[in-house]
């Protein structure tokens, strides 16, 4: 192998594949990446056996070939470098690659690329094409309420519902749900579904973020593997099997209390209420009550019991009853975060029954997060 790339590309593409490089591993082949021609471009490969990243750069491919060296290594160095071109040479005795760049230069040792584990192809008609912002916000709003404990698998996942006209992305992990809905024009006749591990989804997001180009979904007849493809960049990446709960029974239908809270002063008090709540069982407890001249008003307070106590008001509208309820203060934090908008609308039935988060305007989301129980 003998070829010459741009510094820049190669440092961009390094960068990328590294997010699925092994970190932690009993397979060492997995810290490095796989490096090869193909087609006239340079591809890069890396893995950590849960999912697979690759991505092609442009380069002058003068001698074919393939090997794996040390990912962190490779990298550091490349950043190191000045812009400019840079040569790379596979070496046979010892095996690994020379890389030349102006006045710099270096040999790292590497490892055969049949070593490397092999990546699972992914053949088979594309399932959906979807604009990139569209799945970034679903992402968003969504793989943070996975699970992060291995009790239920599928709980640490994300179910994806595609039909023909409506794109459905849900987590849940016990004590909260985020359901997010999109439309779309799939042109597929019959519903499907499967559950994609939420880290999948995150490093999916962070390696999408600045592109603009649709993404492309493709399954296996058989559900155990999903590539997802943009442009010159691939993840695969194995799915969970088993059935996800049906969330739509945990979703309430009804209400005594509805609240329109501006979202920037919701989340302020939420952020002084927190700093005592983490000392008083992360809780979080809201009170909605009627104030001085026909102002309603939301009270979000916390207490310590060795240390003190906090509250905050902020004026609101509401519909129906007072409402007391409590919630943990890195759910009910979490929640604002997301929906960052200028109003959030707040349901309730009951101090023991689950609160419902919306955004004003905008049916495409709901948050579910279940009552922390206190004494009032």
């Amino acid at each position: 192998m003998q070829l010459t790339c741009l510094q820049e590309n190669l440092s961009r593409a390094l960068a990328l594949v590294g997010r699925g490089v092994a970190t932690r591993t009993t397979l060492p082949i997995t810290q490095n990446i796989l490096i090869s021609t193909d087609l006239g471009r340079l591809k890069l490969t890396a893995t950590n056996l849960e999912i697979a990243i690759t991505t092609w750069i442009g380069a002058s491919i003068e001698n074919e070939g393939q090997v794996t060296i040390p990912a962190r290594l490779f990298s550091d160095f490349v950043n190191s470098l000045p812009s400019g071109e840079v040569s790379i040479t596979l070496t046979d005795s010892p095996l690994g690659v020379e890389l030349h760049s102006g006045k710099f230069e270096c040999r790292i040792l590497g490892v055969s690329a049949d070593e490397f584990p092999p990546i699972p192809t992914v053949d088979g008609d594309v399932l959906l094409t979807i604009p990139s912002a569209t799945l970034r916000k679903s992402i968003n709003q969504v793989a943070f309420a996975a699970a992060t404990e291995d009790s239920r698998p599928v709980l640490t996942g994300v179910q994806i519902e595609i039909s023909s006209d409506l794109l459905t992305f849900a987590a849940a992990d016990g004590f909260r749900l985020a359901v997010h809905k999109s439309s779309i024009d799939s042109g597929i006749l019959e519903s499907v579904d499967f559950i994609v591990p939420s880290r999948t989804l995150r490093e999916l997001e962070r390696i999408i973020a600045d592109v603009q180009t649709d993404v492309q979904m493709t399954i296996t007849p058989t559900k155990n593997q999903v590539l997802f493809k943009s442009g010159d960049i691939e993840l695969t990446s194995q799915l969970l099997a088993g059935s996800f709960p049906n969330y739509n029974q945990l979703i309430p239908q009804n209400y005594s209390t509805r609240t329109i809270v501006d979202s920037t002063e919701f989340a302020r008090a939420t952020r002084s209420a927190s700093i005592f709540a983490r000392d008083g069982s992360g809780i979080i407890r809201l009170q909605v009550a009627p104030g001085s001249g026909n102002e309603d008003k939301l009270i979000v307070s916390a207490r310590a019991e060795e240390l003190g106590d906090n509250s905050g008001e902020i004026i609101v509208e509401t519909e129906g009853d007072e409402s007391k309820i409590a919630f943990s203060s890195k759910y009910l934090s979490d929640v604002l975060g997301i929906l960052g908008s200028d109003k959030v609308v707040l349901e309730t039935t009951s101090p023991s029954s689950p609160g419902v988060f919306k955004q004003v305007g905008d049916d495409s989301y709901i948050h579910v997060i279940m009552p922390m129980f206190v004494q009032w």
